[in-house]
């Protein structure tokens, strides 16, 4: 039986949301793998960001090295981390963090972190770094081919 024709009708997003936190808490869904690359509303959010600013959309939850990315522009060697506060918050977390972005930028990757704040409230100045950074970064690969 396929579990996804009881589901009541809701919008693809809030069905994707309550996946992906059944997923978090380790709860099986029956619903195979979710619906978006994405785990968070964040993650949405940011995405969606892209989309409207007309950013090169980036791959998404992707492995650099021995750390998975929250987002990567490969060619620009750029990191993205969307931080929301719930899996970010106390010492583990913050030192885990610290300890990838030092290992991106040793490996030549930058990082780069935006709150849910700043991507929900202040779109337009995270797109604008954004574009200046890729920018940035095509400029410097150009100069080095």
């Amino acid at each position: 039986m396929d579990l996804r024709r009881l589901r009541p009708p809701v919008s693809e997003a809030t069905h994707r949301r309550a996946v992906r936190q059944a997923e978090v808490l380790g709860l099986r869904t029956g619903l195979g793998e979710a619906v978006a690359p994405t785990r968070s509303e964040l993650e949405d959010c940011f995405l969606a960001l892209c989309h409207r600013h007309r950013l090169p959309l980036p791959e998404v939850n992707v492995r650099v090295g021995r750390w998975e990315a929250d987002f990567l522009w490969r060619e620009q060697r750029l990191v993205v981390e969307t931080d929301g506060y719930r899996f970010h918050r106390g010492p583990t977390a913050f030192e885990t963090d610290h300890v990838r972005d030092l290992d991106l930028r040793i490996s030549g990757h930058d990082v780069l972190h935006f709150t849910y704040d700043q991507v929900t409230n202040h779109p337009s100045q995270v797109a604008n770094v954004l574009h200046r950074e890729l920018e940035a970064h095509r400029n410097a690969s150009s100069l080095t081919s």
